[in-house]
C-alpha cells in the first residue's frame, strides 16, 4: 500500500516546475516570475516554522526542568491537602 500523503512540496520544486508549453499558453517570463516569488516566500515560512519548533523546544524543555526542580517543593507544601 503506497501512502496516500503527497510530498512536501519545498521551494526547490517550484522553482524546478516545468510545464507543457502550448499554442496560446501563458507567458513562461511571468510564470516563472511567479514560481519564484512563491518559492521564496516557501523558503520563509520554512524558516520561520524551524524557529518556531526550536523555540518551542526549548521552551518545553525549560518547563520540564522547572517542573522537575519544583516538584519536590510541591510535595513539602502544608497549605496543600494531605501535605502533597
Amino acid at each position: 500500500m503506497t501512502d496516500a500523503r503527497p510530498e512536501r512540496l519545498l521551494p526547490h520544486h517550484v522553482r524546478a516546475a516545468v510545464f507543457d508549453t502550448r499554442w496560446r499558453g501563458l507567458d513562461p517570463v511571468q510564470v516563472r516570475d511567479h514560481l519564484d516569488r512563491v518559492a521564496d516566500e516557501l523558503e520563509c515560512l520554512n524558516r520561520e516554522l524551524i524557529t518556531a519548533r526550536t523555540q518551542n523546544d526549548r521552551v518545553r524543555q525549560a518547563l520540564r526542568q522547572w517542573q522537575s526542580q519544583h516538584r519536590a517543593c510541591r510535595r513539602r507544601d502544608p497549605d496543600l491537602p494531605d501535605g502533597t
